[in-house]
């Protein structure tokens, strides 16, 4: 490969490097248990961003041990990218009862990346000396990072285990995850409820073992809120639209799975009415235990 040539691939793995920490920069905030986890690998890769833009702006050409170093680093990014959009959506229950494999998912993208900065000869670079300097304290972050192991949430593990134990779980303990899980209005509680239902339908409905211990907390976090929280269903910038307070309706008029109104309920052989799920044309029950697909 000629001068030229190389001169192209590196402009484009640099132009490739920014789109990256650019994709991060602009990801919304996260607001569930992995949240200082997200913040954490979000700072550290947005202060990457001088490193590509003022080699962009050089036009020194990038040595062969550089394009490689910088290529693991782009994989490396693009991991934390995806990482990072799986824990900011879904199932904020799930991640709860799984957070420790996901602290190990983001333990692995640490590592990967502290790897990656580890290979860069900073010297062989055409830097500033306040680019350098931001570099060389982001590597030793995620240096530090590698090697600390994040303290675990001791209160939120009693209070799920609480949860899922007890029939009946004193409202401190439910009060408790409500806030944890950011699952404090109605509102929170129907969009949880539908990410479940997308996880049920993604899983060809079976979403794994965890799925009795979701279908649990989740209507014992509902009934919760509905009982503490009945008037407090919106965000603010909705509660303006709304002029009257809605009928209450009893919860078996409800979907078990989308908490919406059911039309044309089925009874499924467990006795419990469903929604019809209009995907791939087959329905869901959502007893504990008893999980059906027909």
């Amino acid at each position: 490969m000629g001068p030229k040539e190389d001169s192209q691939e590196g402009e484009l793995l640099l132009s490739r490097l920014s789109e990256s920490t650019k994709a991060i920069s602009e990801l919304s905030d996260c607001r569930n248990v992995c949240k200082k986890m997200y913040g954490n690998l979000v700072r550290r890769a947005k202060l990457l961003s001088p490193l590509f833009e003022e080699l962009r702006d050089s036009d020194e050409g990038l040595d062969d041990d550089v394009v490689k170093a910088f290529e693991s680093l782009r994989l490396g990014l693009d991991s934390a990218t995806q990482l990072l959009n799986s824990v900011n959506g879904g199932s904020k229950l799930y991640l709860a009862l799984q957070r420790e494999k996901i602290a190990q998912k983001f333990h692995l993208v640490t590592e990967q990346i502290e790897a990656a900065l580890s290979d860069i000869h900073y010297d062989k670079l055409n830097l500033s000396e306040e680019v350098r300097e931001q570099i060389e304290l982001v590597h030793a972050q995620f240096q530090r990072a590698k090697g600390r192991i994040d303290t675990p949430d001791l209160q939120l593990d009693i209070d799920l285990a609480t949860a899922q134990k007890e029939k009946e779980p004193d409202p401190a303990v439910l009060k408790r995850l409500s806030e944890k899980l950011h699952l404090k209005t109605i509102n929170d509680i129907k969009k949880e409820s539908l990410a479940f239902h997308e996880m049920v339908i993604s899983s060809d409905g079976d979403p794994g073992d965890c799925f009795e211990k979701m279908s649990s907390l989740l209507k014992k976090i509902k009934d919760w809120v509905l009982t503490e929280n009945p008037q407090v269903e919106t965000s603010e910038g909705e509660k303006g639209l709304i002029k009257h307070r809605s009928p209450v309706i009893p919860d078996d008029f409800r979907c078990p799975i989308s908490l919406e109104l059911m039309k044309d309920p089925v009874i499924v052989s467990t006795g419990q009415d469903i929604k019809p799920v209009l995907s791939h044309s087959r329905h869901c029950c959502t007893q504990p235990s008893l999980l059906t697909t027909f």
